[in-house]
């Protein structure tokens, strides 16, 4: 899904989505965990836990390759759409850091970023990151 599928306010994550981000950030302790958003047409419905394998993953995070390809297979089969990407910053807030700054693709993803202040969603927009507003929908 790309930044032209996201009109401003229209994200919305289903309750067990949100949750599931909430356990994901609490079971990882101090290291970073890391995933994928799924869903289709503006609304994150699921996500996809993935092994962070970064080499310091106290304060870095990179999605394993193997669960990437296979989501963007399945959503090529019909499954659903990898609307973006998750990962938690153990000893920060929400906010994009300079790391993700410099690795992001710039490519219209949404990216959830989960900080001791809570979870925020962004935009992966080509001029930067841009916050996103969202509502919690459904189960």
């Amino acid at each position: 899904m790309r930044l032209s599928q996201v009109r401003e306010g229209e994200l919305a994550i289903s309750k067990r989505a949100y949750r599931a981000l909430q356990k994901e950030a609490d079971k990882s302790g101090q290291q970073e965990c890391c995933g994928l958003l799924l869903g289709r047409e503006g609304r994150i419905v699921s996500i996809l836990p993935a092994e962070n394998v970064h080499p310091n993953p106290r304060t870095h995070f990179e999605i394993d390759p193997q669960v990437l390809i296979g989501a963007y297979k399945s959503e090529r089969a019909g499954g659903p759409d990898v609307i973006g990407y998750y990962h938690s910053h153990p000893l920060g807030n929400g906010l994009p850091s300079d790391t993700d700054r410099a690795s992001s693709a710039r490519d219209g993803k949404v990216w959830a970023i989960i900080g001791y202040d809570g979870l925020r969603f962004w935009v992966d927009a080509p001029d930067g990151f841009r916050a996103l507003s969202y509502a919690i929908a459904g189960r």
